[in-house]
């Protein structure tokens, strides 16, 4: 069944399907787990629909389930120059260019990642010629005509739909985002290296699309979100124990201070952005928001949903593989944890009263 639906995914990739392709690899992949070229695949579907976060996710993926596949490494580099994150993609670029010598493709891309290298850092010793002509722009082009006023008005930027805030401590980073009455299944929360991305489709509302390069490193298998009444909670494991000074990127910040965490005793509070001029204490804060999400009481499709994730999370590797194989094979309409109940057979859909199951014809 897996081997079937690669192949059809392959072909919907060919044809130019690349939705129904990475749905298809989707799935391939839940039943195949642990097939880096699935995964190295799924994020050239990835790349395809601009979905960047995940096709980075992806291709580490891939490697650390074959890390001498060398296209996985050209993935992970084509994603993270989209990105602009070019120090990643050189280093993932030059690892594939050892594992495939013959393949030109690497070297082109290593040498155009040191000249967007070069304009970051103003190293002007690592452009090329070709570079620096083109951006060599004569004076008389530039230069400004002083009798004709300067009509450019900017226009008032639009006011948000949501609101952001974060905070820090030596180890994590915690955002914030606002958005009251969001539906879980209307949040979609990615991480890469350094990249989060937050997707909200809530119906009635303008899409919210929020994809910060972060101001450092983080190792997004540590990273979780949950979804509240009234926000959006993502905590970001930090790489390095550094002080965020911003939570993105900018060339302009000033270099970070290591945190000793050793050293941080329980009397000492790490310090947190904050309006306020009076010092506000966020253990006490987190702690009584920690006690609001416990006493959160949920009904419906919410509660229901709530309840089958801390199942999940809280069960054992036989228990999840049961969920995992009887939701899949059963189109969604079964949801066992007995292994040794649905581990050597098929799994067979089983319809709510009154409806019928319909096979999907792809």
């Amino acid at each position: 069944m897996a081997s079937d639906l690669e192949t059809k995914a392959k072909e919907a990739f060919i044809d130019d399907h690349f939705e129904l392709a990475l749905h298809l690899y989707s799935q391939s992949i839940q039943l195949n787990p642990k097939h880096a070229e699935l995964y190295a695949d799924r994020a050239q579907a990835n790349i395809k629909l601009d979905n960047l976060p995940e096709a980075v996710a992806d291709a580490n993926k891939a490697i650390e389930l074959d890390p001498s596949m060398s296209k996985a490494y050209l993935r992970k580099a084509t994603a993270c120059m989209k990105l602009e994150e070019y120090q990643t993609a050189k280093s993932a670029l030059e690892t594939g260019a050892a594992l495939a010598p013959a393949e030109s493709r690497f070297s082109k891309l290593i040498k155009e990642c040191e000249e967007r290298i070069a304009e970051e850092t103003g190293d002007l010793s690592m452009q090329t010629p070709e570079a620096l002509a083109k951006n060599d722009v004569p004076a008389k082009e530039i230069e400004l005509d002083k009798d004709q006023p300067n009509l450019e008005i900017e226009a008032a930027p639009p006011k948000p739909v949501y609101r952001y805030e974060f905070y820090q401590k030596p180890e994590e980073v915690v955002v914030t985002i606002f958005a009251k009455g969001t539906p879980h299944d209307c949040v979609k929360v990615d991480y890469g290296e350094q990249i989060l991305s937050v997707a909200i489709n809530a119906p009635g509302k303008e899409a919210y699309h929020f994809q910060p390069r972060l101001f450092a490193k983080i190792i997004p298998e540590k990273c979780r979100y949950d979804v509240l009444s009234t926000k959006v909670e993502i905590r970001l494991a930090k790489a390095e124990p550094i002080h965020w000074t911003s939570l993105e990127f900018s060339r302009e910040v000033a270099i970070t201070q290591r945190v000793n965490v050793s050293s941080v005793s329980a009397s000492q509070r790490p310090s947190y952005p904050s309006s306020k001029p009076q010092r506000v204490d966020w253990d006490k804060i987190e702690a009584q928001v920690k006690k609001e999400e416990k006493d959160e009481k949920l009904d419906g499709d919410a509660a229901l949903n709530k309840f089958f994730r801390d199942i999940y999370k809280d069960a054992d590797e036989d228990t999840r593989r049961a969920m995992q194989k009887s939701f899949v094979e059963s189109n969604g309409t079964v949801l066992s944890t007995n292994w040794k109940e649905v581990g050597a057979k098929k799994v067979e859909g089983s319809p709510p009263d009154g409806m019928e199951m319909k096979k999907w014809e792809y």
